[in-house]
């Protein structure tokens, strides 16, 4: 079906991505257009790893985990995407099967755009190709940190940079994602953060409470440890 939906304060989901926030109100109808509308319930996934891709994915509302699946069978959390993100991006650019995974974490509508109507728009408007060059250089660089963290710093610096970075400005943290999905994310096992969490907490560095709710209590000596 033609996507006709709408972000809180009136944006559609083709308003709310920032490789499109450039273009007209003439031009956003025109992708408009050519975008249809699909629902997934949470646990579903949108491709897996070997699947074609052809389709530029825009996240409505809802999340969604991007992973990766290790010989030995254990996952990496590469990112969690959320209203205004998107994925598939790498089909437009190779006929190459997907390398990672995509699970709904949660009931997410999605706007589908095929890529070959990508690639002509972006033939047409130039600032899309850049935006889009944009985003996927800051995700190789989020991906080159996570695998210098992941092989250079300790569990505990891991740990006390991801709360420092997720913190709002009165120093909680709401994570994102399940505890299985972050300690994935940070190369190590649910276990080994449920434990460093009961630690920090311990230290007062932090207080926890229920399952994703965190407050820093003493922020300089987070941002210190090693």
């Amino acid at each position: 079906m033609k996507c006709n939906c709408h972000l809180r304060g009136g944006k559609n989901c083709i308003e709310a991505v920032p490789i499109f926030s450039n273009l007209s109100n003439e031009e956003m109808l025109e992708i408009a257009r050519i975008t249809t509308e699909k629902s997934y319930q949470k646990g579903e996934h949108i491709y897996l790893s070997g699947d074609m891709g052809s389709k530029l994915y825009v996240i409505h509302s809802g999340r969604v985990k991007i992973s990766r699946i290790s010989p030995s069978g254990k996952e990496q959390v590469i990112r969690v995407l959320g209203a205004g993100d998107f994925m598939g991006e790498l089909s437009l650019f190779s006929s190459s099967t997907f390398t990672d995974n995509s699970e709904v974490l949660e009931d997410t509508t999605l706007c589908l755009i095929e890529g070959q109507h990508i690639k002509n728009l972006m033939a047409k408007y130039p600032a899309i190709a850049f935006k889009v060059l944009e985003e996927l250089s800051h995700r190789l660089g989020a991906a080159e940190n996570l695998i210098e963290n992941i092989s250079i710093h300790s569990v505990e610096k891991r740990l006390a940079d991801t709360l420092l970075n997720l913190a709002n400005h009165e120093g909680e943290v709401h994570l994102p994602m399940r505890r299985q999905d972050l300690a994935s994310n940070l190369g190590m096992s649910q276990e080994t953060l449920s434990r460093k969490l009961s630690s920090f907490q311990q230290l007062g560095l932090i207080e926890l409470i229920g399952h994703r709710r965190i407050i820093l209590l003493d922020i300089d000596r987070l941002e210190e440890i090693e």
